[in-house]
C-alpha cells in the first residue's frame, strides 16, 4: 500500500531545461561568429549549435559534478580552463541559471495540495546544485511548500542513481520502501529507487499523471 509519494523537481515539479537559455544565446551573431570559428562548421541552425554546445561543452555529465556538490565557481573555472575559446558561454551556464526555468511545471501545484489534502505525505528527492537550489530554485516555487521533506543531492554529495541517496532519504524520514513510490522522468534513477523495492512511476506531464493516480495509489 503506497503510503508516502516522492518526487523529483526537474521536468516533474519545475520546468528546467538548459535549451531555455542557449537556444536563445545562439540565434546571436556573436554566437554564431564565435561557434563558426571555434568548431569550422558554418550555417548550421542556432538549435544546432545549441546541441552541438550542450553535447560537448557543457554536458550533462559536467553539470552533475555540481549536482553532486562540486562548487560552481569551481566546475566553472576547469571547464574555463579546458575550453578557453568558450569562455562566455560557459560562464553563462549558472551566470544566466535562471533564463533556464519556464516557471512551475503547469498543474502539479494543484495535484500535490489534492494528495496533502488527501492525506499523503509527500517528499522530494532531486539531483541539483545545493548552491542554485537554494538561491534559485527552493524560494521561488511554492510547490516545495508542500513537501513534508526533502533531499537534494549537492548538500549530500552523491547522486542518483546512486543508492545511498535514496537510503538517506528513507532513513531521514523513517521511510519503509515498500510504501513509497518514486516520481521521476528519468529512466536510469527510477531503476535506482527500483533497486531499493520503491514503486515508481515515469512522469511525462501532468494530466497523464493526473489519470494515472488511481493505479499508482492502488
Amino acid at each position: 500500500m503506497i503510503k508516502n509519494i516522492i518526487f523529483d523537481f526537474g521536468g516533474v515539479l519545475v520546468d528546467w531545461n538548459r535549451h531555455y537559455l542557449y537556444d536563445e544565446y545562439f540565434k546571436t551573431d556573436d554566437a554564431r561568429i564565435l561557434f563558426e570559428r571555434n568548431t569550422g562548421i558554418c550555417g548550421m541552425s542556432p538549435l544546432g549549435m545549441s546541441n552541438w554546445f550542450l553535447d560537448n561543452i557543457c554536458t550533462l555529465d559536467w553539470n552533475a559534478q555540481m549536482d553532486g556538490g562540486k562548487p560552481l565557481n569551481v566546475g566553472t573555472a576547469e571547464l574555463v580552463a579546458k575550453y578557453p575559446e568558450w569562455e562566455k558561454p560557459v560562464r553563462m551556464f549558472f551566470g544566466n541559471w535562471i533564463e533556464m526555468f519556464h516557471g512551475a511545471v503547469e498543474g502539479m501545484y494543484d495535484i500535490l495540495s489534492d494528495l496533502k489534502a488527501a492525506g499523503y505525505p509527500l517528499y522530494g528527492l532531486s539531483n541539483w546544485s545545493a548552491e542554485t537550489f537554494d538561491k534559485y530554485v527552493g524560494p521561488h516555487f511554492p510547490v516545495f511548500r508542500l513537501l513534508e521533506g526533502m533531499v537534494v543531492s549537492g548538500h549530500e554529495f552523491c547522486i542518483k542513481p546512486d543508492e545511498k541517496i535514496y537510503r538517506i532519504l528513507l532513513n531521514r524520514y523513517n521511510l519503509d520502501p515498500s510504501e513509497c513510490i518514486f516520481i521521476d522522468d528519468s529512466r536510469p534513477n527510477l531503476e535506482g529507487a527500483a533497486r531499493l523495492g520503491i514503486r515508481t512511476y515515469q512522469f511525462t506531464d501532468a494530466a497523464s499523471f493526473k489519470s494515472d493516480l488511481p493505479k499508482i495509489l492502488a
